[in-house]
Parts: structure tokens; sequence; C-alpha cells
């Protein structure tokens, strides 16, 4: 007789599923691991900062002991940087990690969770796993409604996501409509604003959000050093929102989540503007090469505020996997985004310009 364990609820989620790594691309296909192209995980292309690495290289000779469980150095950096307490900020393993502790700490079964048709898929996975009702708005132009959003509002909704810029669709919501969705949204539900690619906005998009947390009590507004920090290995979020919401997180945080290794290059990141620049410029020339060669094979594809592009690469379902299957038999991982209910595209992480032209060169012949 099978017996089987965990709830209904648990049973029901369907694991995320990240980009192919290197390695299993090189073991399923034969392929050479030194020539393969990883366009899949929105990484940053640059790699990690030399600053960090030389602090986790001088942290390293300490790793025997436990990391400092309250982050006291990182979160007196990030309080500098954005002018807030520290009291206001929590660290994650990732943002990834913060999302899930605000479902956790915020939500019982039961109650309803709010996010967008095409958003990310942990928003979905975070709901599942604490037994709450999914409220999906569909989508706008590929992005957030935030009108429709405020009216489907149900009087136990206690979590809203946003993603801005949103992955995968890379669309992005000005700050004048983000602010007057707060606004409007009851000051009893908590609204998440995921920004995990906040620093590739251009300088007419960029804003900071984070000053919104001292007007607003049921703010959440979550960063990563994955992105544009080139930390996406060692795993570093934070969320910054007012004490009692900070105070619900920390009881419910792993003590240790975020090791000394990763603390000391976050710490190492954020003081390197050189290499954020470097990033910025890298990311701006990248989406430019992609787009441009998009539009010469006349392909759809939406125009992006993050570190990616998705294209269409086709008119029937199978289309995104028949193309995506045939990159990986040469060497280049991008990412179908069936899961998302968009069969027909395919997201593309900006690399490298050699990385970027093996790709393009693999799509023309395909297309």
């Amino acid at each position: 007789m099978t017996t089987l364990f965990g709830s209904d609820a648990i049973r029901a989620i369907a694991p995320y599923q990240g980009g192919k790594p290197i390695a299993e691309v090189a073991r399923e296909f034969d392929l050479d691991v030194s020539k393969i192209i990883k366009l899949a995980s929105n990484e940053n292309p640059l790699g990690t900062p030399e600053s960090a690495r030389q602090a986790m290289l001088q942290a390293a000779a300490d790793v025997g002991r436990y990391p400092d469980a309250n982050g006291f150095d990182l979160k007196a950096a990030i309080s500098a940087k954005y002018h807030v307490p520290q009291t206001w900020i929590t660290l994650g393993n990732g943002s990834n990690d913060l999302l899930e502790l605000a479902a956790h700490a915020l939500v019982q079964a039961g109650q309803a969770v709010m996010y967008a048709q095409y958003s990310f898929l942990v928003y979905a996975l975070a709901t599942q796993a604490v037994g709450a009702r999914a409220i999906v708005v569909p989508a706008k132009e590929y992005g957030h409604d935030l009108p429709a959003m405020l009216q489907a509002i149900t009087p136990d909704t206690k979590l809203i996501f946003i993603a801005n810029p949103n992955n995968p669709t890379g669309t992005f919501i000005p700050a004048p409509q983000i602010e007057a969705f707060l606004k409007a949204v009851p000051e009893h539900i908590v609204v998440v604003l995921d920004e995990a690619y906040n620093e590739f906005l251009a300088p007419e998009c960029q804003f900071e959000s984070t000053a919104w947390v001292k007007q607003f009590p049921n703010l959440i507004v979550t960063r990563t050093f994955s992105k544009a920090y080139g930390l996406a290995g060692v795993r570093v979020g934070f969320a910054i929102a007012q004490a009692p919401i900070t105070d619900l997180l920390n009881r419910i945080r792993q003590p240790f989540n975020v090791n000394s290794l990763a603390q000391a290059a976050a710490i190492a990141a954020l003081h390197d503007a050189d290499f954020l620049q470097k990033s910025v410029q890298c990311n701006t020339a990248g989406y430019a090469q992609l787009t441009q060669a998009f539009d010469a094979m006349k392909l759809t594809y939406l125009p992006s505020h993050g570190n990616f592009v998705m294209v269409k690469v086709g008119e029937d379902e199978q289309a995104g996997a028949r193309v995506n299957l045939a990159l990986l038999k040469q060497g280049i991982i991008v990412r179908p985004v069936a899961n998302y209910g968009l069969p027909q595209w395919l997201r593309i992480s900006i690399g490298l310009p050699h990385e970027n032209a093996a790709f393009i060169d693999a799509l023309k012949e395909l297309i």
C-alpha cells in the first residue's frame, strides 16, 4: 500500500525549474563545457566583481564560525545607501527567500494572494505553499494591469506581488502609476514590490521606491545582488519595510540564511560603482545587439527593462520547445517560457557581445 506524505497543497506544487546548468547540457548533448553559452538565467555576463572576490577570500579565513545572524555590517551598508533604519531591513538567501518569507509571515491558509498573469512563478509557488487562494489578474500588454488589480481585491486578500520590471516579460510600470496604486490599496493589504532588475532601468525610468516605505506601512520593497551585482551563486538579497513587517519576517527567517561569504561579497559589491556602471553599459549594448537582430529577422519581441528579452520564435504551440531544443544541441541555453503560458516565446538573457552574436547566428539558421 502506498502512503502519501504531506498536504494536498504541497503535493500540488510543481517545483521551480531554473535555467539548465551548463554541466547538465554538456552531459545531455555530449558537448564541450567550455563552448557552451548560457543565456537562460538572467545572470550577469561580466561575472563577479573583483572587489567581491577579494572580500570573499578574506571572509573565507573565518568560515569555521557561524555568520552574523543579523548581518549588521551588510545592513549598515544598505541603510546608508537607501537612507532607511537598519530595523527596516531583512536579509534573504536571494530575494526569492524574501518573497516566500512574506507569504509565510502574512498569509494564512484560505486567504488570498494576488499577482499578475505572466509574472514571476515564485509568487504562485509561495501562494500554494501556504495553502492560500491565488487571484491571478489578466495581463495588459504582457504586463501588470494595476486598475484591474485594484478591482480584483477581495475581503480576504492579504498580499499583492508586483514585479517591476517584470520577469519574464520585461515590462515596466512608471513611478506615478505605482504610487497611485499604493495609495488606493487598503492599508491592511501588504504590497511586495519586487525589483530584482531595478539597476538596469534607463535614467528616465529610475525612481527610488524605497522612499515610499516611509509613506506606506504596508509596503515591502525587495532587491537582489544576483543580477546587476553579479552574485547569483552566493544568494543574497534584502527587503525594506517598516519595523512591524520587518519584525514578522525576521521571526520566521532562518537564523543564518545569508552566509559569511555572501555578506562580505554584497558589502563590497554595493560599494563598487564602477562594476555596476560596466554591467549597465554591457546590458544596454547587448539589448541593442539582440533587438536589432530581431528587427532584421522580423521577429516580434517585447521591449524589456531588465537584462533579458522575450522573443516570439514561431506561431505554433511547439515553436518555443522546438527552437529551444535545436539551440541546446548547438550548446546555446536560453529559457523557454511555456510554463508561463507562452509556448511560442523564448526569454533570452543578455550576454557578452560574442555570446549574443553566437545566439543570433544560430537563431538565423533556425527561423
